[in-house]
């Protein structure tokens, strides 16, 4: 960890605990700042407040004061999830107070390089596998992030030798100052996050900060697939590495012939992938790319792609049982993703889908369902979801109360061969806290078919 003196003797505002929050405040203090942290949740049921008081960190609970930027902040740590939009925030802009999040403090006292993933789908997936692959071949990797220990926890640990490999969020990267990944990505972009970005455009803007401080001796990888990625591409500083999953490419990651190429050096036959899908084949390109560019020999990735199955909640291959192969993808929350699981399956699927109720429709989903023979719903959406089976003339279209009723029906309905699918296509809130959750129960109920 770098000793830094960026922030001695400043008074910063940690605005939201969770874990970043804690972390931060703890690093703060530890660095020689004056923090004073601010949480909606009241101190009584603070746990977390009440263990910063302990160690001498000045807590507000209980809400956000109209007047408590009076007090003379020279900065603003701010949790990922509180949006612009919040009032505190539009005030601390207007003061043109700087406002950043955890990541930028990890990189601050960071003596390891990061990897730095984002996109609109495949982050936690292709994170994984980075981390897994550079694992594999001895690189010393560390993950952090979203999906992983605080970075600014990982990083007080890390030493040069590390490589910090870092999931990302549009909503962390619009908090970034001096954050330098030796090598970034950007899987894909779709919309999302509009009700917190207001637009695409700045949906967009914010994914490109991953790149925005990078120099000629770092690399940006990125898909080419994506004509919007490649305009991108052309505003990067760092050596753009290209993949896609159509065209060869002699610069950078693809497939040809059945087989993944990585500047023109074969690397693996895909037929020895077992991760299902050409939405994955995206994720593994990038994680080839990252990997190729530290170092990692073809026969650690070789070892890792032919034994990893998907992470969990994300089209995780649960098990195969009489035939029958049984993914859990708890994580499609949305549309786009029941849509993208879908299309990762050429043999006949039963779908087990259902959930909260945003008020949508689900017309979208209806060119995925052309392999699907039987379609099982449940939640709140159970009768919306009914009635797009029915219109698109699916064999078998019928409800349960729930996910645990749902797998015992699937599996009576399947033949050998057959897939059998959970991506719900909607968030789990209406009956179960998580789409993790979820998932595990479903997983537990199908052990049970045994």
């Amino acid at each position: 960890m770098k000793k830094i003196n960026d922030y001695h003797n400043k008074k910063i505002l940690v605005l939201g605990l969770a874990k970043s929050g804690v972390s931060a405040a703890l690093l703060l203090h530890e660095l020689g700042a004056y923090v004073t942290v601010n949480d909606k949740k009241p101190f009584s049921e603070n746990p977390e407040a009440q263990g910063l008081l302990e160690k001498g960190i000045k807590v507000i609970c209980g809400g956000h004061p109209e007047d408590l930027l009076d007090e003379g902040f020279e900065l603003i740590v701010k949790n990922p999830g509180i949006p612009y939009t919040n009032p505190l925030i539009q005030d601390a802009l207007n003061r043109e107070l700087p406002i950043i999040t955890e990541v930028e403090l990890a990189y601050r006292i960071s003596e390891a390089d990061f990897v730095a993933i984002t996109g609109t789908n495949g982050k936690t997936t292709t994170t994984t596998l980075i981390y897994e692959i550079l694992k594999e071949g001895s690189k010393q990797p560390l993950i952090a992030g979203n999906i992983g220990t605080v970075a600014s926890d990982v990083v007080q640990n890390a030493t040069a030798d590390n490589n910090i490999v870092i999931e990302l969020s549009s909503f962390q990267l619009m908090g970034i100052q001096k954050f330098r990944p030796k090598i970034a990505i950007i899987i894909n972009l779709y919309e999302a996050h509009l009700d917190y970005h207001g637009t695409r455009e700045e949906y967009v803007k914010a994914k490109k900060n991953i790149f925005r401080n990078q120099q000629s001796s770092d690399y940006f990888i990125i898909n080419y697939d994506q004509e919007e990625c490649r305009e991108i591409a052309k505003e990067a500083t760092a050596q753009v590495i290209p993949f896609s999953t159509k065209d060869y490419l002699q610069n950078g990651a693809s497939l040809k012939n059945g087989v993944i190429y990585f500047k023109g050096e074969a690397v693996i036959s895909y037929d020895k992938v077992v991760l299902p899908g050409k939405h994955n084949l995206e994720n593994i390109l990038a994680a080839i790319s990252a990997a190729k560019i530290v170092g990692v020999g073809n026969n650690a990735i070789e070892r890792v792609l032919t034994n990893f199955h998907g992470v969990k909640h994300r089209v995780q291959f649960v098990k195969e049982l009489n035939g029958r192969l049984i993914y859990n993808d708890s994580k499609a929350t949305n549309i786009l993703a029941t849509k993208v699981a879908l299309q990762a399956f050429s043999k006949p699927t039963i779908l087990l889908a259902g959930g909260l109720d945003r008020g949508n429709e689900f017309d979208e989903l209806l060119p995925a369902l052309k392999n699907v023979k039987a379609l099982i719903t449940f939640g709140e959406t159970k009768e919306k979801l009914k009635k797009l089976g029915q219109m698109a003339g699916i064999e078998s279209v019928l409800t349960v109360d729930n996910v645990e009723e749902a797998v015992p029906l699937a599996y009576s309905l399947s033949n050998e061969g057959d897939v059998i699918l959970l991506s719900p296509a909607c968030a789990s809130w209406d009956q179960y806290k998580s789409f993790e959750i979820r998932g595990d129960i479903f997983i537990q109920a199908v052990h049970k078919l045994e």
